[in-house]
């Protein structure tokens, strides 16, 4: 099965500066995946708690702060992880096209092999949503379904020309813009107590940028009808995180925007004019998405993924991969990243591991050698060190995976 994230193949213009891992990945891509998905394992180590066992540490803090996510407006490092993860997609698509063309696939097949992806992903979203619950959890807010809503039609868009991508993705950012503008404000009574908000959240906007607060706005709206179209035990009334299925279409702005860095290491030779157009996009992505966000024209809201988001959450990934593609392809500064690249190849048999057997190894690890065992530091420790030892158990798995050859896609 292959990964959607994946077909980031050696097959690019000029190997001298793009050399492939074991997996035929391109190593700055694949180091970029791992390091994304090293964020998203390093949740089971508990670090967002550290602020609070250690107030007077700004380190602790400082650490806290990026291992959690944003309440509502802004981001931290751990908001990035779902905008890295997404991008990659992207970026992998003109690769993966390239190749399967290549290997005589027409366009149609590899439509229906996307379509069959985006079902999987979907699927195995609401999957992982389900465990421990009663009943199946039709949820479309989390990675796996969003990537999946958005997947066929990003394939669609990485099959026309450059230009045309750059149209799509106005399209997508400024109509979804053009929505949330033309919709009515929260009325001042608004019972924002009902969704789960406080009344007196600090987060809220008030004037044009209310139509962007928290269970109040357009897709949240929609979400309430949306999600009560299937079983429930009880009405849907909102979203906890304010999260929300259409969100999906600004996250397709993202993938949009890794297909274009796709295009730029598959099609240009020059590791100058690829850095040239990273640096470019992140600088006109973050001037973009700032002024947005400063205007109160649109907010830089990560969890309804708001076109501003989408831009600023853009630049990020852009200077990322240039920083990753400056060090691990041009001047061949690999060593360091070995463990990432391992993570990075069996990406979503990393994310499964994460919603699946963190729990039951740490589980294992208090039965055989007891909590106070994990006690390094006090008390406050435990779930910390514990998650440490996880951690290195899961990357032993994935590096055995690796050294045999074995990586499990979609």
């Amino acid at each position: 099965m292959n990964n959607p994230s994946d077909d980031s193949r050696g097959d690019v213009p000029n190997e001298s500066a793009l050399t492939a891992t074991k997996t035929g990945r391109v190593v700055s891509i694949d180091v970029f995946r791992g390091m994304v998905m090293f964020l998203m394992l390093a949740e089971m180590m508990h670090l967002d708690q550290l602020g609070d066992h250690f107030p007077d540490s700004t380190i602790c803090q400082w650490i806290s702060f990026h291992t959690s996510h944003i309440a509502w407006e802004g981001g931290s490092l751990h908001d990035m992880i779902q905008p890295g993860f997404t991008f990659l997609v992207g970026v992998a698509l003109p690769f993966s096209i390239a190749s399967r063309r290549r290997h005589g696939g027409s366009d149609t097949k590899l439509f229906l092999h996307a379509l069959w992806r985006a079902a999987v992903l979907v699927l195995l979203g609401i999957g992982l949503r389900s465990l421990g619950h009663d009943s199946t959890q039709f949820r479309f807010d989390d990675t796996l379904t969003q990537i999946g809503l958005g997947y066929p039609i990003a394939f669609v868009i990485a099959l026309l020309s450059p230009r045309w991508n750059l149209i799509a993705l106005a399209v997508v950012l400024i109509g979804f813009w053009a929505w949330y503008a033309a919709s009515a404000p929260p009325q001042d009574d608004f019972d924002y107590a009902a969704v789960g908000v406080p009344q007196d959240w600090p987060h809220h906007h008030d004037g044009f940028a209310s139509r962007w607060n928290k269970n109040s706005n357009p897709s949240w709206r929609l979400e309430v009808w949306w999600m009560n179209l299937f079983p429930r035990e009880e009405p849907f009334v909102c979203n906890g995180g304010g999260y929300c299925t259409i969100s999906f279409i600004p996250t397709l702005g993202t993938m949009l925007l890794g297909i274009f860095a796709g295009r730029w290491f598959r099609d240009i030779r020059s590791f100058g004019g690829r850095m040239k157009r990273l640096l470019l996009a992140a600088s006109i992505c973050f001037v973009m998405g700032w002024f947005l966000g400063w205007t109160d024209l649109c907010p830089i809201v990560k969890r309804i993924w708001t076109p501003s988001w989408t831009l600023v959450s853009g630049a990020v990934c852009f200077l990322w991969l240039a920083l990753l593609h400056w060090i691990c392809d041009q001047h061949q500064w690999q060593s360091w990243s070995f463990p990432f690249v391992v993570i990075g190849a069996n990406s979503i048999l990393a994310y499964v591991f994460s919603w699946t057997i963190v729990e039951p190894i740490r589980d294992v690890l208090f039965c055989h050698l007891g909590r106070d065992s994990f006690a390094w530091f006090g008390p406050a420790s435990i779930s910390t060190v514990s998650g440490a030892i996880t951690l290195l158990i899961i990357y032993g798995m994935l590096l055995w995976l690796y050294r045999r050859r074995v990586f499990i896609k979609i």
